[in-house]
């Protein structure tokens, strides 16, 4: 990625939501307290890990997308002790409620819109070194890194356990971009994410989640 990040970085949002739904539905069902969410409002990540935070909005069946987030160690929210308005400009479809809640707690470090086929966003003012996309996000842009955050977050054992996990990660990517994954390919994902002395994930969780997220076929 760019630094500060570009639109352009950003892959498209059924790509986006096809990464985020299956980071989500791999979290919920094999952790007690998942970070991630799907409600009216998208796909949320709650912590990164490292404080950091991030929602993907998909809205008018793909045309138009939100995703906003903050990395508390990349995202710089000030310049010259002034608060950035990340969303200055913005279009009137945006979730303008919900963003200016974040935007009021200083939650924001990126915001980028998705219109007219391409991502955009404010043009940032000089001085603003990084909008802490990549530290939060460095999947919205790379498949790899996708693939492998996936597979680090659930402790599995190097080998083939850990082959097999980034394949059903794979296929199961494939089929939520398609919105046509069933309970047959969502067993497929979790089979292989069970890690190191840990339960069972739960299906029933993962699609509850899925179906909440519209990729059931």
């Amino acid at each position: 990625m760019h630094t500060p990040s570009r639109p352009e970085d950003l892959d498209r949002p059924e790509l986006l939501w096809a990464r985020a739904v299956t980071l989500a539905v791999l979290d919920a069902a094999c952790s007690d307290r998942t970070e991630f969410a799907v409600d009216d409002d998208g796909v949320w990540c709650h912590s990164t890990g490292a404080g950091g935070w991030w929602r993907l909005t998909v809205l008018d069946d793909g045309a138009r997308a939100v995703f906003c987030g903050q990395d508390p160690d990349g995202s710089h929210t000030h310049v010259d002790d002034r608060q950035v308005d990340f969303l200055a400009g913005g279009p009137d479809w945006l979730p303008w409620d919900l963003l200016r809640e974040d935007a009021a707690g200083n939650l924001l470090g990126f915001v980028y819109w998705w219109q007219d086929g391409a991502w955009h966003r404010i043009a940032y003012p000089d001085g603003l070194p990084e909008d802490g996309l990549d530290g939060a996000a460095p999947w919205a842009g790379s498949h790899e890194e996708f693939l492998e955050l996936a597979v680090d977050a659930r402790d599995v054992p190097y080998g083939q356990q850990r082959r097999t996990l980034a394949e059903a990660v794979e296929r199961f990517a494939r089929a939520a971009r398609e919105r046509k994954a069933d309970e047959a390919a969502v067993a497929a994902l979790l089979a292989p994410a069970r890690g190191v002395g840990a339960p069972a994930p739960r299906l029933e969780v993962a699609l509850a989640l899925a179906a909440r997220a519209g990729i059931l076929a």
